[in-house]
């Protein structure tokens, strides 16, 4: 098995495919009784060993589809291997969409909101938050139900829980009636950007911006709904310069990047002068997502927006000084905050950075070195992107992991949820209760 990053590599004992909540029951008992450990994929994005295992791992991909609709309430219940992309398809066909996305939509709904995933505008918490419901089997093979008005503080730590309650099977989300976006790209200078960066995110629904490193140029995404507008025709033409001519051009680049790692620079700026401005009107299921060709690894930290500008003074001064051979953009987007005990946005409305390497470059010296600025702003990463914390690092960075722990252990208590990676993060041992 391999993520998608292709940076972690492992060979499970058995991999299921259950087409049923009844079959994930009975691998899970089956499981208990034989004392194995199982993990859950989804689509494999995420950076760290959080689906390593080398005994049963358990793929969803046979296990998606909507369950039920409540159009009065626009709710909607989803099983939980669905993949966002085919999910945004099905809520549109029910007159649904999801009121917030991130910029990838290959994950499955489980993996999104187990990891914490999300999108950006200050008035958009993760897409866990827009989960109202769950249904999940514990450790003991029970079904477990769990919502906002049933046993809410389970329900907390389900939110955002790295698969170590149990395996979710079911998801419910709050969704809003479909919306059209007008998605504005723009490349600016940084002093544009950050001379009324705080207009950018108030009056706007969603904002976020892209740096290009080693120059003074970043591409700007604004988008807001449009109630009246024509949806655009996307030709084939259109496709091609959105989608296959910039993934293969960029990929040209990375590889030349990584024969000649001093022209990341150059590489850089010949990037940002390439993009253009463009603009698209869709549905909101066409819109937040972009299709990926380019392969890399990714660190993505959560700070506290108060501290977003001085985090961002401090990254600047670490590119000068140590001139990292990266041209990978860098990325900044901002998140409502939230009351998950486990979610990186919680109690605190937050900003979030992420730097990405190409797949086939040394990473860890430049993400090292930006992961302490991070640290030293009480960062905390996102669960599915690279970091090196410990639990110490985690104790002290969520103030409520005492109370996830609880929960955990009770769901879990033989803990055949817990891998090596999650009882070193979590810290399950020395801080459990």
């Amino acid at each position: 098995m391999k993520n998608w990053a292709k940076n972690i590599v492992w060979a499970p004992s058995e991999i299921a495919y259950p087409t049923s909540e009844a079959e994930i029951q009975q691998l899970v008992q089956r499981a208990a009784n034989d004392r194995q450990n199982i993990r859950v994929i989804g689509s494999g994005h995420s950076f760290t060993p959080v689906c390593y295992t080398e005994d049963m791992l358990i793929n969803l991909d046979n296990f998606q589809g909507l369950i039920h609709v409540d159009k009065e309430n626009c709710q909607a219940t989803v099983k939980a291997g669905t993949k966002l992309k085919a999910l945004g398809e099905m809520l549109f066909r029910e007159g649904l969409a999801m009121e917030n996305l991130g910029d990838i939509d290959v994950q499955s709904i489980a993996g999104t909101i187990s990891t914490g995933t999300h999108g950006t505008g200050t008035s958009f918490g993760t897409i866990s938050t827009q989960v109202i419901a769950l249904t999940f089997v514990n450790g003991k093979g029970e079904i477990v139900h769990c919502s906002e008005s049933e046993n809410k503080a389970l329900f907390k730590a389900a939110q955002v829980s790295l698969g170590s309650l149990g395996i979710i099977t079911e998801v419910t989300i709050q969704c809003v009636p479909i919306y059209k976006l007008h998605i504005q790209n723009k490349v600016e200078s940084i002093e544009e950007v950050f001379g009324n960066l705080a207009n950018r995110l108030t009056q706007n629904r969603n904002f976020e911006f892209y740096w290009f490193p080693h120059t003074d140029k970043a591409l700007t995404k604004t988008t807001n709904i449009v109630d009246n507008a024509e949806v655009d025709v996307i030709g084939f033409y259109k496709y091609w310069g959105e989608y296959i001519g910039e993934n293969l051009i960029f990929k040209l680049f990375c590889e030349y990047g990584t024969w000649f790692p001093s022209q990341a620079k150059a590489i850089s700026k010949l990037t940002s002068s390439l993009i253009t401005d463009a603009s698209k009107i869709a549905y909101s299921h066409k819109v937040y997502a972009t299709e990926r060709l380019v392969r890399f690894m990714e660190m993505e930290y959560n700070v506290p927006a108060d501290a977003y500008e001085e985090v961002w003074k401090e990254l600047g001064k670490a590119m000068d000084k140590h001139n990292f051979h990266v041209h990978f953009p860098i990325e900044n987007r901002w998140v409502k905050q939230d009351d998950i005990p486990l979610s990186p946005a919680y109690g605190r409305d937050s900003a979030y950075i992420a730097c990405h390497v190409y797949q086939k470059k040394e990473y860890q010296p430049y993400f090292n070195i930006i992961q302490d600025i991070f640290k030293a702003h009480d960062g905390r990463p996102h669960w599915g992107k690279w970091h090196s914390l410990t639990a110490k690092d985690i104790q002290e960075r969520y103030p409520e992991l005492g109370t996830f722990l609880k929960h955990r252990a009770a769901q879990d208590p033989e803990n055949i949820f817990l891998s090596d990676y999650l009882k070193a993060l979590l810290g399950e041992y020395v801080y459990a209760q």
